[in-house]
């Protein structure tokens, strides 16, 4: 019986990678992999999925007014689907992608962030949260050595952001996975003025 899988993970957690992995891993087997990721993501490029590891492949692009199943039925027959970045999905994207899993009996693998840079749950990933099969958190860790999960946002001066936009792109340069115990230590200590 087909499933929604949602593998969700910190910053650099090897989520693309292992998404692009599972698609090779299906295509090898001689089954169609449509390869999807929303229109918000467009840091490597508007219709690639790159991972930080240098795998990369084309996609099918998903803008948040776009319908998910609209867009199934134009690419025709696939024996399943992989999103990558499905946080940024809106709540009826989310729906849409259930639906085909009940209708067409198609397993559809989600890979994204759980959270933000304040740990609040990004609309696509609460829903996929409320909706998803299997839900399976890829770990990474802290420089600490903890698992990390947190993705703290940086300024240009390398430290922890507290406020703005829910969404702003950016890799390495822009953010860094943590444990909850130092980034609520590295914002204790930006408050009392060290550096």
């Amino acid at each position: 019986m087909a499933k929604l899988y949602f593998k969700y993970g910190a910053m650099g957690s090897s989520k693309s990678a292992q998404a692009l992995i599972t698609a090779f891993n299906y295509e090898e087997q001689g089954m169609r992999c449509w390869l999807i990721k929303p229109a918000t993501d467009t840091r490597d490029g508007e219709d690639v999925i790159r991972s930080r590891i240098g795998l990369e492949r084309r996609c099918h692009v998903v803008g948040p007014d776009d319908s998910i199943g609209a867009h199934y039925q134009a690419a025709g027959w696939c024996d399943v689907i992989i999103a990558d970045e499905a946080q940024f999905f809106t709540p009826d994207q989310i729906d849409e992608l259930r639906m085909i899993v009940d209708t067409a009996e198609i397993p559809v693998l989600c890979f994204g962030l759980r959270t933000d840079f304040l740990t609040h749950l990004f609309p696509g990933s609460a829903r996929l949260m409320e909706v998803a099969d299997s839900i399976t958190e890829i770990k990474t860790i802290c420089r600490c050595g903890r698992k990390a999960v947190v993705n703290a946002r940086l300024d240009s001066e390398g430290r922890v952001v507290t406020a703005g936009a829910q969404v702003m792109l950016g890799g390495n340069e822009s953010y860094v996975a943590m444990c909850h115990s130092c980034w609520r230590r590295r914002i204790a200590e930006q408050s009392a003025g060290q550096p």
